[in-house]
């Protein structure tokens, strides 16, 4: 067995040793996220994703460098997946790396000073390099990972947003409202469209009314946005009713030269449900 083999040999033996230190380490008083937690359940689970961080990273020191990631990124994915690790701050987590990475310096040491015969000190700073740059190496991946699954549940929570912000509410029957309140950007005009048409197609929509009374402002894109969903809807089959246009909305579209000839619009919603109460197919 040659000498990297002793050291990962060592490491392996001290690896259960390792995860209580580093737990036991930790500044509870200033710990957050998963490192503050006081679930038994979750210390048990941190405590096994330390301890399987340990069983991978023992292997740096008798695998090339691609052989070990290949198989040690499979932890760096889930950990970044992990719910307590997502709503802890990043910079937290680094400082945990940084941490476990001066055990490991210190694991060298330990070995160095047990081991029978000398060491030369080249080959005790090649592995003190090694570890460096793996650790480093590992904190960049586990930032892209944390990264990439940020911003995947940002467009997620978006998307809800924006869906909740466009429902399409059922009145009776085949006939729904949409109503549309606050700012709409060209972003949120094209999820409107999508969102409403995919509504009206599940529900079996016939008719629908827009209700643009909460819209105070919208520019050229959503204006042209606006008259694609009305659009749209004749092509499915659904009839649509527009209320409430504020005079800064329709003046917008006049300018474009967007006609209102073959939409049915009524000043507000009150007088558009007071007329259709029987719906008029034309």
């Amino acid at each position: 067995m040659n000498k990297n083999e002793q050291l990962r040999a060592f490491l392996l033996d001290n690896t259960k040793r390792l995860t209580e230190e580093w737990y036991d380490s930790l500044d509870k008083n200033k710990a957050i996220g998963v490192y503050a937690s006081t679930d038994s359940k979750v210390i048990q689970r941190l405590k096994e994703q330390n301890y399987e961080f340990h069983l991978y990273i023992c292997n740096v020191f008798i695998e090339d460098e691609k052989t070990f990631f290949d198989a040690f990124e499979m932890w760096i994915h889930k950990i970044a997946k992990d719910n307590e690790h997502v709503r802890t701050p990043t910079s937290s987590i680094i400082k945990e790396f940084m941490r476990v990475r001066k055990q490991y310096c210190d694991c060298i040491d330990e070995f160095v000073s047990t081991y029978e015969e000398d060491i030369e000190p080249t080959l005790i700073n090649v592995w003190n390099e090694h570890i460096i740059r793996i650790f480093d190496i590992t904190i960049l991946k586990f930032m892209a990972e944390a990264e990439e699954t940020a911003s995947i549940q940002l467009k997620a929570h978006q998307d809800m947003i924006h869906e909740l912000s466009s429902p399409v509410i059922i009145i009776k029957k085949d006939v729904a409202l949409l109503p549309l309140v606050g700012d709409i950007d060209t972003a949120r005009a094209k999820m409107i469209l999508e969102s409403t048409l995919q509504q009206c197609a599940e529900k079996h929509i016939a008719y629908l009314y827009i209700d643009l009374s909460g819209v105070v402002m919208v520019d050229t894109m959503v204006a042209h946005q606006i008259f694609q969903l009305i659009d749209a809807l004749n092509l499915l089959g659904v009839k649509s009713t527009l209320s409430g246009i504020r005079p800064e909305v329709a003046q917008t579209a006049i300018q474009l030269g967007l006609s209102f000839k073959n939409i049915r619009i009524k000043s507000n919603l009150e007088q558009a449900l007071e007329s259709d109460v029987k719906i008029i197919v034309e």
